[in-house]
This record gives structure tokens, sequence and C-alpha cells, in this order.
């Protein structure tokens, strides 16, 4: 599960076995995970997270974006 970045207590990172899904990244801080889709940075799955800290976590999928797609792509091939 390659880390792709880690901002203040967020990690960043992808399964290597999911290939088959759409291009997404999952985000994890202390028990709370979540899950965005990179297409249009929408969220797909939210555990524990407010949704004032996920509009602050989908800001940050949405700045990286370009650089989260480069790195699923050069991992799974496009």
């Amino acid at each position: 599960m390659p880390t792709l970045l880690r901002i203040g207590p967020y990690r960043f990172y992808f399964y290597s076995h999911e290939p088959n899904e759409p291009p997404h990244v999952h985000v994890d801080r202390d028990d709370c995970t979540a899950k965005f889709w990179l297409k249009d940075t929408a969220l797909a799955q939210n555990i524990g997270f407010s949704a004032k800290e996920l509009r602050v976590i989908q800001g940050h999928v949405s700045d990286h974006g370009d650089a989260f797609g480069k790195a699923w792509n050069d991992f799974f091939g496009s």
C-alpha cells in the first residue's frame, strides 16, 4: 500500500490490490478513514471524519489530484 503523501495528521495512499476500481485515494488519521475518487474528487466512503474535516481533506485531494493520478497510472498502468 504505497503512501503518496503525508500532510499534518493525514496519510494519503492507495492499496496495491485495487486495480479494477476507478482511480482513488484513501486517507487515514488515527481511527478515521475515507476514500475519494480522483476523477471528480468525490467522497466514496467515510468512517469517522467530520464534515468539516472532510472538506479540508477534499481540498488536499483536489490540490494533489494530478500527482495522485500520475502515481496511480504509474503503478497500475493507464
